[in-house]
């Protein structure tokens, strides 16, 4: 039996870059089942794709195999890797920071370099602008399909030698908490910090309680008000910031049937930090 095999990618969908990549995984195996993570990640930003591999992988069986191209180093001596997680999951990708979150808060048991004398797409040529297609997702189809075993990949690469972005760990003092915008809820304009639920309770905290929050950008200040920690979006105002616990047990800030990110101008990754003060 297949295993499932899932793409990522900040292509979009406006040409024929993912049709391509869907095209040469079926050349592999007919039956073999695609599914998309998503492919809207911001142009060249491995932060975004790091995370949403992060949000998604852990709610995939065992043995399926991710394919995430963010890959604005294409050409350069960036490896091409495949990641073997500790929940016994597989991600084809660029050695360019893509596996971050994945390390932190899963744990990888084995890295393999992608040997492309073997795995590589027949006839595609001398380009070197489109492994997505050519090394990813053709070694990624034949990896689900059970072509190739893992072993098959190529050979072994240190755990620790992968390189990996910068990650902000959340900081507790009294009555203050300081942590990192990771990441929007694109759709709605959310933000979810890297702040766990079990790491604010060490406030003490209360629904219904109220919060100062400040958010700065390398230091300087972007925002600052004062909201209050509710259950759902129920127990605030049209309009009316509010922290939450959003879908990973991670603190959120959002507006309430508006996006706090287009309002207040706000970004993500290691550089957007967040204080969050009780008041009362």
């Amino acid at each position: 039996m297949n295993n499932h095999l899932v793409l990522q990618t900040d292509f979009g969908k406006s040409d024929g870059a993912v049709s391509a990549m869907y095209g040469v995984a079926l050349s592999v195996h007919p039956a073999l089942p695609i599914f998309d993570l998503t492919h809207d990640i911001s142009p060249f930003n491995i932060w975004e794709g790091s995370y949403r591999l992060f949000q998604t992988i852990k709610y995939w069986p065992e043995g399926t195999v991710f394919v995430s191209v963010v890959d604005p180093g294409v050409g350069s001596d960036r490896l091409s890797i495949v990641v073997q997680t500790e929940t016994n999951q597989y991600i084809v990708t660029p050695d360019n920071g893509t596996i971050t979150h994945i390390k932190q808060n899963f744990g990888i048991k084995e890295v393999r370099m992608i040997d492309e004398s073997k795995n590589r797409l027949p006839f595609s040529g001398e380009s070197y602008t489109f492994h997505g297609r050519d090394v990813y997702a053709y070694t990624g189809a034949r990896l689900a399909s059970r072509v190739i075993t893992y072993e098959e990949v190529g050979p072994t690469v240190p755990v620790e030698s992968l390189v990996e972005l910068p990650i902000f760990e959340v900081e507790i003092d009294n009555n203050t908490i300081i942590g990192n915008i990771d990441i929007l809820d694109v759709r709605f304009g959310n933000l979810w910090t890297n702040i766990d639920k079990s790491l604010f309770n060490q406030l003490s905290n209360r629904y219904g309680d109220f919060f100062e929050v400040i958010i700065d950008r390398k230091g300087s200040k972007v925002y600052k008000s004062t909201m209050k920690y509710g259950r759902s979006f129920a127990d605030s105002e049209l309009g009316d910031p509010l922290l939450y616990v959003n879908s990973l047990d991670k603190i959120g800030v959002a507006l309430n049937q508006e996006s706090f990110a287009e309002k207040f101008k706000i970004g993500t990754g290691a550089e957007w930090k967040i204080k969050i003060r009780k008041t009362n």
